[in-house]
């Protein structure tokens, strides 16, 4: 083949050797906590802890609920109780994704992650059918708020349960460069100040006026639908291959940057689970040898991870620079579409 041939490389990294040093596009199916944390001991550590301190907040005010009959706090309560238990089918993706790949799931199990995403994205979409229908109930037939304390009190608790775990979580995420860790922590501390509507609405109740709390409710519903429809977005894209455009970018920039390369011709990313991996094809000059444009892959594979911590695995694929990009392969590719019988 000589100078002419092709040169593939492929690694796939140690996931509890990668850094979390990618950028920052929060999956966020309200409390979830992108599965790359999880991958060091550390993010286990505080994925176990912040669902001990999240359900310990919701069992609490389970209790309120039922000796107050609040629908404003209910609707924290499942807020907060979707919060805690979408840990479950993140944990158990977690595990699937540990198995090493086989012949008949040659990639890994990545993609259980995204299965366990929409089971979140639905279970929160439940939370907040439920919250919502307590609402307007509650609003066609007034009922009685007892105990207003009470409530007062399980909605300062909500407050401090969610901006303990936000302070947790972010202190964890800096601690392991985690990015989404400390998002999802400032996700946390916003979950606490949705706990703390439910204060106005006790305080509109004690004012005489039994409305507010339905109201407050509805409030809340509305503030998990939104939720619902942002990580919901971001899981579909999530399962069909999309990746953020800055990626492609940063990939791009580093492998241009390589001794030997002409010219990166296309760069194909997508993330499989937690794991993103790459294909990125660059042009060299004809004249190298097959041994000379080998090295130049090699150097191009290696400063693409070593760059972009980010990256789980790379395919680099050469091309002679006078039959390079993807223009000549599409023509290849016609040629081969338009013989009989193909």
């Amino acid at each position: 083949m000589g100078n002419k041939g092709n040169s593939h490389l492929a690694r796939a990294a140690d996931p509890d050797a990668q850094q979390q040093g990618r950028p920052h596009s929060h999956t966020h199916a309200h409390g979830l906590v992108d599965p790359l944390v999880v991958t060091t001991q550390r993010g286990i550590w505080a994925i176990k802890w912040s669902f001990v301190g999240l359900a310990s907040t919701a069992l609490f005010q389970v209790f309120i609920v039922f000796l107050s009959g609040s629908v404003a706090l209910l609707a924290d309560t499942i807020h907060n109780v979707g919060d805690a238990a979408t840990a479950v089918p993140l944990w158990v993706a977690f595990q699937l994704t540990r198995l090493k790949p086989n012949k008949r799931f040659p990639y890994g199990y990545g993609r259980v992650e995204d299965l366990a995403g929409v089971a979140i994205v639905l279970t929160i979409l439940f939370s907040a059918v439920v919250a919502g229908y307590q609402s307007v109930q509650r609003l066609l037939h007034p009922a009685r708020v007892e105990y207003v304390w009470a409530v007062a009190v399980a909605s300062v608790i909500g407050f401090l349960g969610n901006e303990g775990v936000a302070q947790f979580r972010i202190k964890v995420g800096k601690e392991i460069q985690s990015v989404a860790l400390v998002a999802d922590g400032y996700h946390a501390r916003v979950d606490g100040l949705t706990s703390l509507a439910v204060l106005f609405g006790v305080l509109g109740v004690w004012l005489g006026y039994p409305l507010a709390d339905p109201f407050v409710g509805l409030l809340i519903t509305t503030a998990i639908m939104w939720i619902v429809w942002d990580s919901g977005r971001a899981v579909l894209t999530r399962m069909l291959d999309g990746v953020e455009p800055e990626l492609l970018d940063e990939i791009r920039h580093a492998a241009s940057h390589v001794p030997g390369v002409c010219k990166v011709t296309e760069v194909r990313a997508r993330w499989i689970g937690h794991r993103l991996h790459a294909e990125v094809n660059v042009a060299v000059s004809p004249d190298l040898t097959l041994t000379q444009a080998h090295a130049v892959a090699k150097e191009t594979h290696s400063q693409l991870l070593h760059h972009l911590t980010y990256l789980s695995t790379v395919m680099i694929h050469i091309d002679p620079a006078d039959e390079g990009g993807e223009q000549h392969h599409h023509a290849l590719f016609s040629t081969r579409q338009s013989k009989p019988g193909s």
